[in-house]
């Protein structure tokens, strides 16, 4: 008997798959970010636009709209395809 082939996807396979779609990204500071990617690079420096960030501060949760970033790969924790971003109570 025959065992199927598994099917392999890589980590920029994935993002790669992401490009025009909505993602949700948690950072390594107290950060998330929620937007649509628009491109990437090898080492997941990101543009997004669209962009609403969400900080934990002292005073509270605060929200930031964007229209554009260009974020830095190297201080993302998660990536989250398709992630609405955190629950605002």
């Amino acid at each position: 008997m025959a065992t199927p082939a598994s099917s392999q996807l890589l980590p920029l396979e994935l993002i790669d798959k992401c490009v025009g779609s909505k993602i949700h990204i948690i950072m390594k500071s107290d950060k998330e970010i929620v937007g649509t990617l628009l491109g990437f690079d090898d080492f997941v420096n990101m543009v997004l636009e669209d962009v609403t960030e969400f900080e934990n501060t002292a005073e509270g949760r605060r929200v930031t709209k964007l229209d554009q970033i260009l974020l830095n790969g190297n201080n993302i924790t998660m990536l989250i395809p398709g992630g609405e971003g955190p629950d605002v109570i």
